[in-house]
């Protein structure tokens, strides 16, 4: 489960409380991916510290895992994964998230206005795991199997949707190295675009259906950029920046960043309690990082005094740095890192949040004038 002491929404950390949970969420199951050469990004997720641990029994999908995070990705002919690799490229094509009762969060989302999925094909003897439609054509299934929901090892309520439909996979070869794992724990956000004009149509269905709420209506302390529209879970472990197009927030996220195929979620910031750490072993395995102008960290004493981080260790791995002083001259940091994204490869940020509630939005202004000097 999510440490509350280095993840600054946890229940029970400094400022949050929850609110009405309609559906039960209790965070992210799984993330599936849709993509035209599934074995390069299986290459890309060992490359981050991801292990392929499991395969479908009956279908060509793949299991991979690091701390919290299960990524799937479905290269079954004519499953819904491959037609939306084959319509939007490489993406996310479909979130799974925790309930507590699937059925009784499905009809929830569905008399609350979600359009229904109805196009999986289930074989014999496979889960039939509900879904409704999300940002982007993309899905959004609800799960209520997973291990440390109830119950003791072994027992009903402790078994997990993998031990139904997924074997174990064994070392690829006995001499083989596996892949490093990064200190990758958990899925910090997920940034979404929408087409210009989708935005509100969008925040209500996250309220509506789903019962998040804007962060500044959680904690009116935790307020963002005027454009930033962020999103929250009642639970506090889903967090969504919802960005529209053509805004200046989200042309300075295209400028530094990249732009994503149409509507649906931009990148994934995976979080880590070691930064440095992280980035060090993510570099061993090949991953190298986007590199800001050189005299941002000139400046990084004036932003954040007190800040009390290795200087040399964030430029070496082109860490940003954002946050604040507490009246108790405690600093609230944000550390971000953006890995630089080869042809073919999905983009992913690593974060390291240390109280600090933000999504960096003290670096883009920084960024975008050295940009213009």
């Amino acid at each position: 489960m999510t440490d509350a002491a280095s993840n600054a929404f946890a229940p029970g950390a400094d400022g949050f409380e929850t609110w009405d949970n309609p559906l039960g969420l209790q965070g992210y199951e799984f993330i599936e991916f849709a993509s035209p050469d599934p074995a390069q990004l299986g290459r890309t997720f060992e490359r981050f510290g991801f292990s392929a641990i499991a395969q479908h029994r009956h279908k060509d999908v793949r299991l991979y895992r690091q701390g919290e995070m299960n990524f799937i990705v479905d290269a079954e002919p004519d499953s819904f994964a491959v037609r939306y690799a084959s319509e939007y490229g490489l993406s996310i094509c479909a979130l799974g998230l925790r309930v507590q009762d699937a059925a009784a969060a499905y009809a929830h989302a569905v008399e609350a206005g979600a359009w229904p999925f109805e196009g999986g094909t289930v074989g014999p003897m496979e889960l039939n795991i509900p879904a409704i439609q999300g940002i982007g054509q993309s899905l959004i299934y609800f799960v209520d199997r997973w291990r440390g929901k109830e119950g003791r090892p072994g027992d009903v309520g402790d078994i997990s949707i993998y031990d139904v439909d997924f074997r174990p996979l064994p070392p690829a070869s006995p001499h083989a190295s596996p892949p490093t794992d990064a200190g990758l724990l958990r899925v910090d956000h997920l940034a979404q675009a929408v087409d210009a004009g989708h935005l509100d149509e969008w925040m209500d269905f996250y309220r509506r259906v789903l019962g998040f709420r804007e962060i500044h209506e959680v904690n009116p302390q935790w307020r963002l950029a005027s454009d930033s529209r962020v999103l929250l879970s009642p639970c506090g472990q889903i967090r969504i920046p919802l960005y529209e197009k053509g805004t200046p927030r989200h042309d300075q996220m295209r400028h530094y960043l990249s732009d994503a195929h149409g509507e649906g979620i931009q990148h994934i910031a995976l979080a880590t309690d070691d930064l440095v750490a992280s980035a060090g072993m993510l570099a061993r395995n090949g991953v190298s990082f986007v590199e800001p102008p050189a005299p941002y960290y000139d400046t990084l004493d004036t932003r954040l005094p007190g800040h009390r981080l290795d200087i040399d260790a964030l430029r070496r791995y082109g860490i940003l740095a954002d946050g604040a002083v507490r009246a108790d001259n405690r600093p609230e940091q944000f550390l971000q890192a953006f890995a630089k994204r080869e042809a073919g490869e999905f983009f992913f940020e690593i974060v390291q949040r240390d109280g600090h509630h933000g999504f960096g939005e003290g670096n883009l202004p920084v960024l975008e004038a050295l940009y213009r000097g």
